[in-house]
């Protein structure tokens, strides 16, 4: 497994330009190749949320692969890496990318916090009935009509849909029919991404994160840290604090963005006791310092 695919390599891949804004963009599956383009097991830096309303295909992600014989709908992120493998031409249904600039802070609260959209463990792909069928493609339609408006808030609209999408999911039992790995690497490295992942999103500047560093996720998952970090390495080519970073870094650009909380109190609820330890970590990762980013991100 590689470096994370980029947007601009999933468009080139399948054929496609890649669009200006790339924030945010949906698609009929009929119109993008997607029934004679396979997707090797990787993963993407972007959230994509598929709704197969036809054709078969084996998808593949994290440690589960599942042949997909009705309509069906798949919420992936960037934590995950999936694949995709075609096995009929007539492939109909629609799909939608996103990027953590979309993602706001609205878009992970309360019970979304653990739609299989933003977790790394537990099931993320669900069979559908005809009649939530039917529904999710209103949703999806809507949202093509959306995104195609002149209406200058039509991004807070489609998040409302979005959320719908994701409610409508939770609902869902998902399927049984799944061949699941055995592999020690990618079990470890699943249960300390979903522990990590479980940290997020901070909802109050009150709120500080609890595992801080790879000794308190090796205590909480009852192993040696160097086991850890060979299990990171092996499964996913990054180190646990490779990981913790990213994943600090992620949230910290997400609050410097979308809240209003001041920098000290973002860096405390990060696990960072003085702010200027958080704008060296910060700048560390991005080059700038927090508040740079705040003001770069306000002016687009």
């Amino acid at each position: 497994m590689g470096k994370n695919e980029s947007i601009a390599q999933f468009y080139l891949q399948h054929g496609q330009q890649s669009p200006v804004n790339t924030n945010f963009n949906i698609y009929r599956r009929e119109e993008f190749a997607c029934d004679s383009t396979s997707l090797p097991p990787n993963r993407r830096d972007f959230y994509k949320i598929s709704f197969i309303t036809a054709g078969e295909g084996i998808v593949g992600y994290a440690d589960k692969t599942i042949h997909v014989k009705q309509p069906a709908i798949t919420f992936m992120n960037p934590l995950i890496p999936y694949s995709w493998e075609p096995t009929t031409t007539d492939q109909r249904g629609y799909f939608c990318l996103f990027t953590d600039l979309f993602v706001n802070i609205d878009l992970k609260k309360d019970s979304l916090a653990k739609s299989p959209l933003f977790k790394a463990g537990g099931h993320h792909l669900f069979l559908l009935e005809p009649a939530r069928e039917m529904l999710l493609k209103q949703l999806f339609e809507s949202m093509l009509q959306e995104i195609r408006s002149g209406y200058a808030n039509k991004y807070d609209v489609i998040r409302n849909y979005i959320q719908i999408v994701m409610h409508e999911a939770l609902k869902i039992q998902p399927p049984e029919d799944h061949y699941q790995a055995t592999n020690a690497a990618e079990r470890i490295s699943n249960l300390f991404i979903e522990l990590l992942e479980l940290q997020f999103p901070i909802d109050s500047p009150h709120q500080s994160i609890q595992f801080k560093n790879a000794n308190e996720f090796a205590d909480q998952l009852n192993i040696h840290t160097n086991h850890l970090n060979r299990a990171l390495r092996e499964a996913t080519g990054k180190t646990t604090t490779e990981w913790i970073a990213n994943r600090i870094l992620q949230e910290a650009k997400a609050l410097l963005h979308y809240s209003s909380w001041d920098i000290a109190e973002i860096g405390y609820s990060l696990g960072f006791e003085h702010s200027s330890n958080f704008n060296i970590f910060f700048k560390k990762h991005t080059t700038i310092t927090p508040n740079q980013y705040r003001k770069t991100a306000v002016a687009n």
